[in-house]
């Protein structure tokens, strides 16, 4: 088996010095649990729920391989509240293969996303975001994501390197299981720099400023069937939601 490139780990007291420095940053499970003040049990407790999401009838490659969940909340200083549901919408600039689409998704479920772990989580991304840009309410939007080796392939990222068109993005991985592959990907927006490395412990977290950096994962194969790949994705936008005209 190959040797998976470990991820560059920042330390949670230096999380906003390096997204101001590098646009991108990557916590520790440890870190993630400490900076958003939930015990790392309350995060595992989520887990069992990535085992329910329905598929994704909207992959404009014929793929059979990703599942997701997908609901949207605002986060006003310690104020969490979720909005109603509303289809994800992203234009062709940021995703030449499924921009323009209004795509409704199933909601996330209450036994994830009620509790008080996620709201700590949730205030914790919005205060590192609001660190970076100035204070304000944050819209987020909250991606279950399951990629998994049903056909073979799976492609976490099917519209390539890209950049979200939020304003701060997180990605959490939530399992890996009997896959190879699935190696992150990092370049600066405007430069050569770039990074890769494979999110493989369950909770390690890559934040990016999705203004200064693109990225992706590549595909996955089974190193056994099933394999899959789980994450929760949080983008973090100023100013809306992403919509048909939206700013």
């Amino acid at each position: 088996m190959t040797q998976l490139l470990a991820p560059p780990i920042t330390p949670a007291d230096s999380l906003v010095a390096a997204l101001r420095g590098e646009g991108h940053a990557v916590l520790s499970p440890a870190g993630l649990a400490s900076s958003a003040g939930v015990a790392p049990a309350e995060l595992d407790a989520w887990r069992t729920h990535w085992n329910q999401l329905p598929p994704d009838a909207y992959l404009r490659d014929g793929g059979r391989y990703r599942r997701r969940r997908h609901s949207c909340f605002v986060v006003d200083g310690n104020v969490v509240t979720q909005a109603p549901h509303r289809a994800h919408w992203q234009p062709v600039a940021y995703n030449a293969l499924h921009g323009g689409l209004e795509r409704w998704f199933e909601p996330m479920e209450a036994a994830v996303c009620a509790t008080p772990a996620w709201h700590k989580l949730l205030r914790s991304l919005a205060a590192a975001a609001s660190a970076l840009k100035g204070a304000q309410p944050w819209y987020v939007e909250a991606h279950q994501f399951r990629i998994d080796t049903t056909d073979g392939i799976g492609r976490p990222t099917p519209e390539g390197a890209h950049r979200d068109g939020v304003d701060f993005v997180a990605v959490l991985l939530v399992a890996r299981h009997q896959v190879k592959g699935g190696e992150t990907r990092v370049f600066a927006a405007d430069g050569p720099q770039g990074l890769r490395f494979t999110l493989s412990e369950p909770w390690t977290t890559l934040l990016l400023d999705d203004e200064r950096v693109i990225h992706e994962t590549t595909p996955i194969q089974p190193l056994d069937t099933p394999g899959w790949r789980d994450t929760l994705v949080l983008t973090l936008r100023a100013r809306g939601f992403q919509g048909p005209g939206a700013d």
